[in-house]
């Protein structure tokens, strides 16, 4: 890490991918399906991000959008994928798993871990719908998870930072507890002075409108929450400089 911390830029596309590394980025989180909180990428998009970025790709492995209660079935397309990943340059992985009484799934997380290695792993923001964040921590750093992402269990990181505070003092630099939902320019000095944290996840997005000139808007494309089909979210060179600047100024 340069200066003492690092920034997690979370992406969907090449371009994005390629934005956040020329912004500064230090690690990449490769998803799909980012209005779901992301899902697991194709491995297409895989193999030609790592053709053109040299930070550290991590992917997404979440079959589904929705809960982290997975069946027998989404287990095992989540071990493909994991296999996959691997396999087409993937240099971490990311995933979660939940019981139905919102702790962590040990048994399951055991499984997948053991297919992931030796890459590390990131348990994602599943950790923020967990019955008691206290004891989820200590199961992961049991487990052998290398990081934890977290909004601290609320609607943003900035609403979540005293737990995300308490999680990290808790850790003891046992595992990286890593603040992200929410984050801008307008907040990142805030977060990072309160949470301590060594570093920060982030999608750093604009909206950038579609090159098309003939348009239907008759039809939608997905469901009424979907985002519309003429405008295209990408990473931005600027938000992600900005945000590494302030970064920088603050540890």
């Amino acid at each position: 890490m340069e200066d003492g911390f690092l920034m997690e830029v979370c992406v969907d596309s090449v371009e994005s991918a390629i934005n956040a590394e020329r912004g500064g980025a230090g690690r990449i989180e490769l998803c799909a399906g980012l209005v779901e909180g992301g899902t697991t990428p194709s491995m297409g998009l895989l193999q030609v991000v790592k053709q053109c970025v040299r930070i550290p790709v991590f992917v997404m492995i979440r079959p589904r959008g929705g809960d982290f209660l997975y069946s027998d079935r989404e287990v095992e397309v989540m071990k493909a994928d994991i296999r996959l990943a691997k396999l087409h340059g993937a240099d971490g992985l990311v995933f979660g798993a939940l019981t139905e009484d919102g702790r962590i799934d040990t048994e399951l997380c055991t499984a997948l871990l053991a297919v992931c290695r030796p890459l590390p792993v990131t348990f994602h923001r599943a950790f923020d719908m967990v019955h008691d964040p206290l004891v989820a921590l200590e199961t992961l750093i049991s487990l052998g998870f290398e990081r934890v992402l977290t909004s601290g269990c609320d609607s943003s990181a900035l609403e979540g930072l005293s737990l995300i505070k308490r999680l990290a003092e808790q850790a003891k630099g046992r595992i990286v507890v890593v603040p992200g939902g929410g984050i801008t320019e307008r907040n990142l000095q805030r977060i990072l002075e309160g949470s301590t944290a060594s570093e920060f996840h982030c999608s750093a997005r604009s909206a950038r409108d579609s090159g098309m000139k003939f348009r239907n808007p008759n039809v939608a494309m997905g469901a009424s929450f979907s985002a519309p089909e003429y405008s295209i979210k990408v990473a931005d060179v600027a938000k992600v400089r900005t945000l590494n600047a302030i970064a920088k100024n603050i540890l």
